[in-house]
């Protein structure tokens, strides 16, 4: 038996069922691949779902965990530590934002943020300002899967299961400025976007929505809170994806590549919506440790030292532009979209974009497929050209050769598109 075999088993004895894993051991990675047991190397064009945006093995991140976990890796937060407001200017002064809390991760963030905004509500009818306690969120949008977060989330496969959920929660259609106006009232306390939705297909926002989602919000007092899990620390070429549209919000959530791999998530806000929260009314034991806010200040001077908010939007750049050229030849791929490396293939199939997640596994290179039709790429910040164009070649391949196959089945057999 393998090990892998071994690990499948002991696995299957005694974790909930809750992944559906690829049948592939990796042990160790390098620059922009990771390897599995038999040394074969594999092109991640995912970084771990967004996370290992400094590729694997990276020395500075190496560095920055031997050097504090030599000092102080924890202390809980009822003591100061030398890491949490040298992290916080830093975050403070590339949001806009004034304040900071720390939290493990994104849907900590986010439950963070829910809370703020239901506080700083509560608030302000105290000052005889009236307003409500409920949050419109989007349609196809993720926001984390504990119950606060699922709440806030739309597909119902994600709900459901768990139901009755958090109320107060209603769903606005994607970029309908329309619908936006008809479901806001005073009765909100906050309105709940990405700029880029992440497992909703990498769709921008667009800037007449986001605008009015401002222009409202404002009008009341309400809240303006942009998640920027998946789409920010850089990875659009900003460290906001909402700094692309020139919009302020009032609250905004970090976490995937904020400490290169290390669990950490952060919600910043303005110092008039921090007014809400005093001691006692929030807290984590693990969130803000010192070994996470070192590693933390090492990437984000890093990212700027090696100027790779410039290299996403120049590579990303590069990417689009190879994908629009290869939906030139395959009709199968209906729209590209994203903005630097965070980006989207949207195919006319769910089953072709399934097959294709499997075939570019086959030639190892790593992406997902979200919202059923759509392939997501979000590699490291420290891609290059030769490795989209691996990309683009293998693409190439397997669009061409199901467009074979497909061709050569009989017209009553095999997939027809649209259907």
């Amino acid at each position: 038996m393998t090990k892998l075999d071994q690990l499948k088993a002991a696995e299957a004895r005694l974790l909930l069922s809750t992944y559906e894993r690829n049948p592939i051991l990796f042990v160790r990675g390098d620059g922009v691949h990771i390897i599995d047991e038999q040394g074969e190397k594999y092109l991640d064009l995912l970084s771990g779902i967004g996370v290992n945006a400094l590729g694997y093995a990276s020395p500075l991140i190496e560095q920055a965990i031997a050097r504090q976990s030599r000092a102080l890796i924890h202390t809980s937060n009822l003591f100061y530590h030398e890491g949490q407001a040298e992290l916080a200017l830093r975050l403070t002064e590339r949001t806009g934002l004034d304040r900071c809390f720390f939290a493990n991760t994104g849907t900590e963030a986010w439950e963070g943020a829910l809370k703020l905004a239901r506080a700083y509500a509560g608030l302000r009818r105290s000052e005889g300002v009236s307003i409500g306690t409920k949050f419109l969120a989007l349609e196809q949008s993720f926001h984390g899967r504990t119950f606060g977060s699922m709440s806030t989330t739309h597909k119902a496969k994600y709900r459901e299961p768990f139901a009755p959920v958090v109320p107060g929660v209603e769903f606005v259609r994607f970029n309908d400025v329309a619908d936006l106006r008809a479901k806001f009232s005073n009765e909100v306390c906050a309105i709940l976007v990405e700029a880029i939705q992440g497992e909703g297909g990498i769709r921008p926002l667009s800037q007449d929505f986001f605008a009015e989602a401002r222009a409202l919000a404002t009008s009341t007092g309400a809240l303006l809170i942009v998640d920027e899990i998946q789409a920010g620390m850089g990875r659009t070429g900003k460290w906001c994806a909402y700094q692309h549209y020139g919009i302020q919000p009032d609250v905004t959530t970090l976490a995937k590549p904020l400490a290169g791999g290390i669990p950490l998530g952060a919600v910043l806000c303005t110092e008039e919506v921090a007014r809400s929260i005093h001691a006692g009314m929030h807290g984590t034991t693990f969130g803000g440790g010192p070994l996470a806010c070192g590693v933390a200040i090492a990437v984000i001077d890093h990212i700027e030292r090696e100027h790779l908010l410039e290299h996403a939007i120049e590579v990303g750049d590069y990417f689009q532009k190879r994908l629009r050229e290869l939906a030139s030849r395959h009709d199968a791929i209906v729209d590209v979209r994203g903005k630097g490396l965070m980006l989207a293939a949207e195919l006319d199939s769910a089953d072709l974009a399934k097959l294709t997640v499997a075939e570019m596994l086959k030639r190892r290179i790593l992406i997902n497929c979200t919202s059923e039709t759509v392939l997501r790429f979000l590699p490291p910040y420290i891609l290059e050209r030769a490795h989209v164009d691996e990309a683009i070649d293998a693409l190439d391949a397997i669009f061409t050769e199901h467009a074979a196959t497909h061709s050569a089945l009989p017209a009553t057999g095999g997939h027809q598109r649209g259907q």
